[in-house]
């Protein structure tokens, strides 16, 4: 199982707003804060920590069609709750992809997402598996 994953950003205090506003929204919650980083943790799960990158490591470009991290994707309750969450996106000025395909990006009726990007262009992804969900 997946205790945690740590992700290096450009700029803390806009990922710290980005991602604790976004995620408040499906019941994470920050459980530790330092000088150079945060995590946010939804009950006993696996955890995301988010770490300033250091000066030095600061020039190298991040891209999700390059060798790494490609997107997060996480379970949420139901197709309302991807809805409410496109909703908190626009109203928030956060960037949606694939907005002319929304909700069945991945194609197929059964598979109801949305796809944003964080600040650093992280592909995140907010899934209802299936039309019971």
């Amino acid at each position: 199982m997946l205790h945690h994953v740590e992700i290096y950003v450009s700029k803390l205090d806009t990922s710290y707003r980005f991602w604790a506003s976004l995620l408040a929204q499906i019941g994470y919650e920050e459980n530790d804060r330092w000088n150079d980083g945060f995590t946010l943790a939804h009950g006993t799960d696996a955890y995301l920590t988010f770490v300033q990158v250091a000066e030095k490591h600061a020039h190298r470009p991040y891209h999700r069609s390059g060798v790494g991290l490609n997107h997060l994707a996480f379970r949420v309750k139901d197709r309302e709750t991807v809805d409410r969450l496109r909703q908190f996106c626009r109203e928030n000025a956060i960037s949606c992809l694939y907005e002319d395909r929304y909700p069945f990006a991945n194609g197929g009726s059964d598979y109801y997402a949305l796809f944003i990007e964080d600040p650093d262009r992280i592909k995140v992804e907010f899934v209802a598996t299936s039309a019971a969900d």
